[in-house]
């Protein structure tokens, strides 16, 4: 690469987070090179809460004064830029809706059912189960969707496949035995395609956590 890390972006990341994911895959295929910065989130960066004082990952500094700091449109302005795959033909975006609404709500207490001791009114068991049921309903209207095609928009992978995909990735790893039980054979196929993919090795190297000081890391095809 040639650049030099103060002429590309800064992206705050966070390796195991699937917005993060999705985004760095999104980067790299549209061929962006940008300075990564691994985010502790128990300890987050000045600079990265000066930049998007929300706190969350990811987020994509310009450093001009102009931020990016949501998943998709982050993904939406890399592929703008450039779109090699033509993924922008699979921007569904009822069918990510789905995906970062009902889904994630179902994920997130499936997989953390003690941050939400509220609703789970003292049964965080049942809670839990009950959340993974409405998970796995959503999974198999994408079983049905994929019956016909190799990915969710077509024969080829889209904006959708990688929007929906880390977080399909997080809820089969939350019981992995139990998730290979099921009957999504259509899938689990894309899921098991996508996690072997060069593209996601491309983007899940670790780093350790960036602190004020440290030597750039470029990161980009």
């Amino acid at each position: 690469m040639t650049e030099t890390a103060p002429s590309v972006p800064v992206l705050y990341s966070f390796r195991r987070c699937p917005y993060a994911m999705r985004a760095r895959m999104a980067l790299w295929i549209a061929g962006e090179t940008v300075e990564l910065r691994e985010v502790k989130l128990a300890a987050k960066p000045p600079e990265m809460l000066e930049a998007s004082p929300k706190g969350t990952v990811p987020v994509l500094d310009f450093r001009d004064g102009s931020v990016i700091d949501e998943s998709l449109a982050i993904m939406r302005w890399a592929l703008h830029r450039n779109d090699p795959e033509g993924w922008l033909a699979g921007d569904d975006e009822a069918l990510i809706a789905r995906n970062d609404g009902p889904f994630k709500r179902a994920l997130d207490r499936y997989k953390y059912p003690t941050r939400y001791p509220d609703e789970a009114g003292g049964d965080e068991e049942t809670f839990r189960l009950d959340h993974r049921t409405h998970g796995l309903a959503v999974l198999h209207d994408l079983d049905a969707r994929l019956g016909s095609s190799g990915q969710l928009c077509g024969d080829s992978r889209t904006l959708a496949d990688i929007a929906l995909f880390p977080f399909v990735r997080q809820f089969a790893n939350t019981d992995r035995e139990w998730f290979d039980a099921q009957g999504l054979p259509h899938v689990q196929e894309w899921l098991e395609g996508h996690l072997a993919s060069e593209l996601f090795a491309s983007v899940m190297p670790k780093f350790a956590p960036w602190k004020a000081g440290d030597e750039p890391v470029l990161f980009g095809p």
